[in-house]
C-alpha cells in the first residue's frame, strides 16, 4: 500500500505537466494569502469597524455573493476557452487590480478599494475552478489523480498559509498601518505576475478543453446560460458528482458557521478589540490550526483509498469531523477550540479531496468546467446562507455551545442521507453520454 503510495508521488514528480501546473498554484495562492492579509484588516480586523456579528458576517457575504452571481457563467467558458489562456489572463489581471488598490489607498475613494477587492477574490475563484477542471489533463490515471487532488489543494493551502504569515509579519514590523497594507499588496503583485509567467511555460491547449469553440463573446454569454443549465441537468442525471456536491455544499455550511466563530472569536474572545495584530494573530493560528488538519488529510486519504472507495471516505471525514467539534463545543478555552479545528480540518479537506475526484473522474471532459463552476458557486452560496445563519444564532465571541451541538448533528444527518444516495446508485455514476460508461 505504501509502496503504491510512493509510486504514484514519483509518477507525479516526473510529469512536467503536473509540476508546472503544481507551480502555478503554489505562487499565486502564495499572492492569495498576501492579499486576503490585507483584506481581513480592512474587513474584519479594522478598529473603525464594529466587531459584532451582524457587520462581520455581512462582510463575509460582499466578499462571498459577487463570484455566487457571476460565478456560474464562468463553467461554459472554462470549457470552450483555452484554461493555459485563462490563468495567464487571469493572473495579469488581478496583479492590475490589486496595483490600482495601492493607487487608490492615496486618495480619498476608499470605497473603490472595496469593488475592486470585490472582483480581485471573484477572478481568485475563477482560476481556482479552472485550476482544477485542468487537473485531469496532466494526471494519467484515476489512482494518480486521488493523489494530486490530496496533494494540489492541501499545498496551495499551506502556500495561502505561507503568505498570509509572511503578510502578517509585515503588518508587524512595517511602522503605519498604510504601510503594512502597502507592503502586503506590493508583494501580492509581484507574485501574481510570477504566476504569470510560470503559465507562459505550458502548452496553451495542455490544460484543455479538447475542442474549445471559438464564438463572439455575446453569442458565448448566451450559450453559457443554456450549457450552464445543461450542465447542472448533466450532473443530476450522472447521479454520484450531483450527490457529492450536495453534501459538500451542505457541510460547506458548517465550515462558514465554524469560519464565522474564528472570525469572532480571534476579535472579540481572545484579544482585545482594539488590537487588529493581535486579533489577526488569534485568527492566524485558529486557522493555521484548520490548515495543519488539510495536511494530515494528504497523508490519510491516499492510504484510505486503498481500504475503501471515496464514497465511504467522505462519510468517515464528515463523522470523524465531528469529534473536533465535540472538542469545540466543551469549553471556549484556546487550546480546546485550537485542537477541535484541527480535527474538523481533517475531515473537511479530506472529504473535499474524495468530493474532487469524484466529481473530476464521473464528470465528462466536456462538462468539467462548469462542474467546477457550479462547485464553487455552491460553496460560496451555503458560505452566504451560513453568515445569515450566524447573524440569528451566534453571539458576537464567536462561540456558542448550541450551536456547535446543532452542527454535529447536522453533519450526522448529512453523512447518513450521503450514504443512503451512494447505495441507491450503487456508488456508480449513470451513463449519460454515449461514449460513458
Amino acid at each position: 500500500m505504501k509502496l503504491k503510495l510512493v509510486a504514484d508521488l514519483k509518477s507525479l514528480a516526473t510529469s512536467p505537466g503536473f509540476l508546472k501546473l503544481l507551480a502555478v498554484r503554489l505562487v499565486t495562492q502564495c499572492g492569495d494569502g498576501m492579499f486576503q492579509v490585507g483584506l481581513a484588516s480592512l474587513f474584519f480586523f479594522n478598529p473603525a469597524r464594529a466587531s459584532d456579528v451582524y457587520t462581520v458576517a455581512l462582510s463575509l457575504v460582499v466578499m462571498l455573493l459577487p463570484f455566487s452571481i457571476v460565478g456560474p457563467f464562468t463553467g461554459p467558458f472554462i470549457d470552450r476557452w483555452p484554461r493555459r489562456q485563462i490563468l495567464l489572463g487571469g493572473n495579469l489581471l488581478r496583479a492590475a487590480l490589486t496595483a490600482a488598490i495601492l493607487a487608490v489607498l492615496f486618495t480619498d475613494f476608499s470605497w473603490l478599494v472595496y469593488v475592486l477587492a470585490l472582483v480581485t477574490l471573484g477572478i481568485n475563484r475563477i482560476l481556482l475552478a479552472t485550476l482544477s477542471a485542468g487537473l485531469p489533463k496532466v494526471v494519467e490515471s484515476k489512482e494518480r489523480l486521488l493523489v494530486a487532488n490530496s496533494l494540489v489543494p492541501t499545498l496551495g493551502g499551506a502556500s495561502t498559509a505561507i503568505g498570509a504569515l509572511l503578510g502578517l509579519f509585515i503588518r508587524i514590523f512595517l511602522p503605519t498601518e498604510l504601510g503594512q497594507q502597502v507592503g502586503a499588496l506590493v508583494v501580492a503583485v509581484a507574485l501574481y505576475c510570477a504566476g504569470a509567467w510560470v503559465v507562459t511555460s505550458l502548452g496553451r491547449s495542455e490544460l484543455g478543453p479538447d475542442n474549445p469553440v471559438r464564438e463572439p463573446f455575446w453569442r458565448s454569454l448566451a450559450s453559457a446560460a443554456r450549457e450552464l443549465a445543461d450542465g447542472v441537468r448533466y450532473l443530476v442525471r450522472r447521479g454520484t458528482p450531483a450527490a457529492a456536491l450536495t453534501t459538500m455544499s451542505l457541510h460547506r455550511f458548517v465550515y462558514g458557521v465554524q469560519l464565522l466563530t474564528i472570525i469572532l472569536a480571534g476579535r472579540n474572545l481572545y484579544a482585545d478589540q482594539a488590537d487588529s495584530t493581535s486579533g489577526i494573530a488569534a485568527f492566524g493560528a485558529l486557522m493555521g490550526a484548520m490548515i495543519a488538519g488539510h495536511g494530515v488529510s494528504i497523508v490519510l486519504t491516499p492510504l484510505a483509498h486503498e481500504r475503501m472507495t471515496p464514497s465511504t471516505w467522505v462519510v468517515c471525514c464528515l463523522l470523524g469531523g465531528t469529534v473536533g467539534q465535540f472538542i469545540v463545543a466543551t469549553t471556549p478555552s484556546f487550546g480546546a477550540v485550537t485542537a477541535g479545528i484541527f480535527i474538523f480540518g481533517i475531515g473537511v479537506q479530506g472529504a473535499k479531496i474524495a468530493v474532487d475526484t469524484i466529481v473530476q473522474t464521473d464528470t465528462h471532459d466536456r462538462y468539467r468546467g462548469r462542474a467546477f463552476s457550479i462547485y464553487d458557486v455552491l460553496f460560496n452560496v451555503a458560505e452566504c446562507v451560513a453568515a445569515g445563519v450566524c447573524v440569528l444564532v451566534l453571539p458576537d465571541i464567536g462561540w456558542s455551545r448550541g450551536v456547535q451541538i446543532a452542527l454535529i448533528v447536522m453533519v450526522w444527518a448529512v453523512a447518513f442521507l450521503y450514504r443512503w444516495e451512494v447505495k441507491r446508485l450503487r456508488d456508480s455514476p449513470r451513463p449519460v453520454l454515449a461514449d460513458e460508461q
